[in-house]
């Protein structure tokens, strides 16, 4: 069976929505509301229509298809550049230290400042497969298939890309964290915040959330247990993450308090171990797989298909070519599995 990342279309609207019912809450980019989806598609055809250079304030929503039936079975996004039109707020965790000479010691005070740092940064997100594909490596493939797409579209992208984790939610659908600091300062619940922010930006987090550092020490023990931490479900994505050279630097989800991941660009491993290549005749049965990309904008194809070297170029397996759209002498970006 062959899947194929491709673009969204707003044909789409239907599959999405009977996703976002299942994400279980605290998944700011694919909210459970129609009209927010749809928005959301709306934007992300006018980017992948945008054939320019010029960085802007792109959404690009991809699907992860069953190229036998069309099924949807994923999708996930890419931001070229956050905090365009309204801030993009983060927590960022650092240490004051005091001394007192009366005393003779010395205080680490622990705290979070609530920063801009990642404004202008790429960001990859909305990350969500269908419980019933949570196998065969299809997560791996809709991960990495952004990168290869940042690839192709370099220009339209920043020097930094940011991952933001979901943070750890109760059996409830709340937030620890958020009960443990915002809640205080915004008079509702974690699940209301959170969908508010999905469906109408962040300026209210601007009008509301104190400007001045937080102690740790102020807060209650469930909600600095959980700072920093993902989602149970999120720790596969932390490690897939991690295995392509991004890092937690200290800064954290303002609503749930989970890490934000951050690598530089082109050091990103699929993105640095990308070839480019031609397709030539054969059918590379023998061959290894690889993750294969073809095309640009709205032309964007990549799947899981086994290639093998040829005098001619690289033979590419039939069933990966043509969920590719990839013919003989097509050119295609590979890399290793």
């Amino acid at each position: 069976m062959t899947f194929v990342v491709r673009p969204s279309g707003v044909d789409d609207i239907d599959a999405l929505y009977e996703m976002a019912k299942l994400t279980g809450g605290g998944f700011t980019n694919l909210p459970p509301d129609r009209p927010a989806l749809a928005a959301k598609l709306a934007r992300s055809a006018a980017a992948f229509a945008r054939t320019d250079d010029a960085t802007g304030d792109d959404l690009f929503v991809l699907i992860l298809e069953n190229a036998e039936d069309g099924r949807v079975a994923g999708t996930a996004q890419i931001f070229a550049c956050v905090g365009m039109t309204c801030p993009f707020y983060s927590y960022r965790l650092g240490t004051l230290s005091q001394t007192s000479r009366e005393l003779g010691r010395t205080f680490k005070a622990e705290m979070l400042s609530l920063t801009t740092d990642y404004e202008g940064a790429s960001e990859v997100g909305g990350l969500f497969l269908h419980p019933r594909e949570r196998a065969g490596g299809l997560g791996l493939l809709l991960a990495r298939s952004r990168y290869l797409f940042i690839r192709q579209h370099r220009a339209r992208f920043a020097n930094r890309v940011i991952a933001e984790l979901r943070g750890v939610i109760d059996e409830a659908g709340g937030s620890p964290f958020w009960d443990g600091l915002g809640a205080k300062f915004f008079g509702m619940g974690f699940q209301d915040a959170d969908e508010f922010n999905a469906t109408h930006g962040t300026q209210f987090i601007a009008d509301l959330m104190p400007k001045h550092p937080v102690y740790l020490a102020m807060l209650s023990e469930p909600a600095r247990h959980v700072l920093g931490l993902p989602h149970p479900t999120g720790r596969a994505a932390m490690r897939m993450l991690e295995k392509e050279g991004f890092g937690y630097e200290g800064y954290v989800d303002i609503f749930d308090g989970g890490p934000t991941m951050t690598a530089q660009t082109d050091r990103i491993a699929t993105i640095g171990g990308a070839v480019d290549a031609i397709r030539a005749a054969g059918d590379a049965a023998d061959g290894m797989v690889a993750l294969l990309a073809t095309g640009r904008f709205d032309g964007f194809r990549a799947a899981w298909g086994r290639i093998a070297p040829t005098t001619d170029g690289m033979a590419v397996a039939p069933a990966a070519a043509a969920a590719l759209e990839l013919p003989v002498g097509g050119g295609f970006v590979h890399v290793a599995r």
